[in-house]
């Protein structure tokens, strides 16, 4: 893949990420919007992936992508907020769930 494609493939992705939380709010029922959002999530880690290559590529350097990665990483905790809030998933597995058992 050359480095302009996935520049393509980057900005397919990070537009991604905005219209799917935008769509997910629009959704009243909550595995609707999580859906959406968990759209978006990947489109988020897709866009880091995208950074990653384009330093293995040698076009951009690490220091350069920093500031990218790091708001990505906040995007993507808020986003996991968001589909934690909408969404039936256990996310505590390592975590006894019955009273019982603590």
């Amino acid at each position: 893949m050359r480095a302009g494609e996935v520049k393509d493939q980057m900005d397919r992705a990070s537009t991604s990420v905005p219209l799917n939380i935008a769509e997910g709010n629009g959704k009243y029922a909550p595995k609707d919007r999580c859906r959406f959002f968990d759209v978006a999530h990947g489109s988020s880690l897709e866009c880091a992936a995208c950074l990653d290559v384009l330093v293995a590529k040698g076009k951009l350097t690490l220091d350069q992508i920093r500031p990218g990665k790091e708001r990505l990483q906040r995007i993507v905790r808020m986003l996991m907020g968001l589909i934690k809030r909408n969404s039936t998933r256990d996310y505590d597995k390592g975590q006894p769930h019955d009273k019982d058992q603590q």
